[in-house]
């Protein structure tokens, strides 16, 4: 049995981390949509409240990668991911818990969120570190690994609202308390399933005092920039649940208009991300990213065009500035994932990965509460200038990247990828 086992972890490694991010997608969609529904009928809150405790959701989850990426570093990526899924199971435990009282408990419910939050903090930059040992060892010019765990990460995020809407019916507790048993499974699966050790380490003697850690990451001021340019990219992509709705608000039939928007990201995700990323690894890094972040640009150009109209946003320019920021996302995330472990000086790169995830979060978190605030105050014929301040940036991150990655002795930028 044990020769099985250790077969299986061997031959099926690329298969068992890519369908891994399918089956946590899967669970984590067919409860999270739901929370703010809950949010606002069971326990009455405003919509200020509840955009608060989804913001703090989001905050444990994107915001904390750095504590998930320096874990990995100290410990093996394998602990981390299962202690990031056995997070999550008692965070949907909680929601559940909190619902099945006399009265439900708002504070429990609201640890459950931060918690379900802090397991993907957890569990992503793990399994980004595998990914990304597993890349290590495949033919450069292929397309990446990190582009095939957009794809597998799509099909989970369409499956799980289905899932969670049929389950529905039975009440949210019994959607989470689902969603815990579920992710108790997954966890017995890749205990089986998940290497051991990192490969790299057993070969080459590192361990994890020797990791880059943190602080190394912190003092590599190519890298801090870098981070610091790509985050726009997050910033940009997270307007589909920002800009779109905003400017869509008012126009006829919204919800639908919405929601077709949505499917046309996922479709396109499905669709465009594998020759997107074949394409990018031709371009080479630097020049993928620089298109990228340019695209984000004009998404933002777009959706101030699509606000000159306020109470009813030309539909077409909205479609068309949320496919920008969605292309633009599809070449720039896994180029930039790709591109991670070549900044770190050993094969441990986890809280390089928690670092880049972390300042994308803070991005995101600084970015929409500026647009907020600049929204609400300008007058109605300025309503076009926030998008186009917040243009400026990925237009500039487009200009300073190829010169950032040109500057670090251990990142070939000058030459593409050759495919094999």
């Amino acid at each position: 049995m044990r020769i099985i086992i250790t077969y299986a972890r061997q031959s099926l490694q690329i298969p068992v981390l890519l369908g891994t991010q399918t089956l946590f997608n899967i669970g984590f969609y067919a409860v999270v949509p739901f929370i703010a529904l809950t949010l606002s009928g069971d326990f009455g809150l405003t919509t200020a409240a509840t955009g608060l405790v989804l913001g703090i959701r989001a905050f444990a989850q994107q915001g904390l990668f750095v504590i998930g990426g320096t874990l990995s570093d100290r410990f093996n990526p394998r602990a981390i991911i299962l202690t990031g899924i056995a997070t999550r199971v008692g965070g949907f435990s909680l929601l559940a818990a909190s619902l099945w009282q006399d009265e439900p408990d708002l504070a429990l419910f609201i640890c459950g969120t931060v918690l379900t939050g802090f397991g993907g903090a957890l569990f992503s930059p793990g399994l980004n570190v595998l990914i990304a040992q597993a890349e290590a060892r495949r033919v450069r010019g292929r397309i990446t690994l990190f582009a095939w765990l957009s794809v597998t990460g799509e099909i989970g995020a369409a499956i799980g609202p289905v899932v969670g809407a049929l389950l529905l019916g039975a009440g949210f507790a019994m959607v989470a308390a689902i969603g815990a048993a579920y992710f108790a499974l997954i966890a017995l699966l890749l205990a089986l399933l998940l290497p051991r050790t990192t490969g790299e380490h057993a070969s080459t003697g590192e361990t994890a005092d020797s990791a880059p850690g943190l602080r190394t990451a912190l003092r590599d001021k190519a890298f801090v920039t870098f981070v610091a340019l790509h985050s726009v990219d997050l910033l940009a992509y997270n307007q589909l649940y920002l800009a779109v709705p905003l400017l869509l608000t008012g126009a006829s039939n919204t919800e639908r208009t919405v929601a077709l928007v949505f499917a046309w990201i996922s479709a396109l995700t499905l669709c465009a991300q594998l020759p997107l990323a074949r394409w990018s690894a031709l371009l080479g890094s630097s020049r993928a990213l620089r298109l990228a972040y340019s695209l984000s640009a004009v998404g933002f150009v777009c959706a101030g065009l699509a606000s000159l109209s306020v109470e009813n946003a030309p539909v077409l320019l909205v479609f068309a500035a949320a496919t920008f920021f969605g292309v633009g996302h599809l070449m720039g995330n896994p180029t930039a994932l790709h591109a991670v472990p070549r900044f770190a000086p050993t094969a441990q790169n986890g809280s390089y990965f928690g670092l880049l995830a972390t300042f994308g979060g803070i991005a995101v978190l600084l970015g929409n509460l500026l647009i907020g605030v600049v929204v609400d105050s300008v007058p109605p014929e300025l309503t076009w200038l926030p998008w186009t301040l917040i243009a400026c940036l990925p237009a500039a991150s487009a200009i300073a990247v190829p010169h950032v990655l040109r500057s670090h002795p251990r990142f070939p930028v000058l030459a593409p990828e050759k495919s094999a």
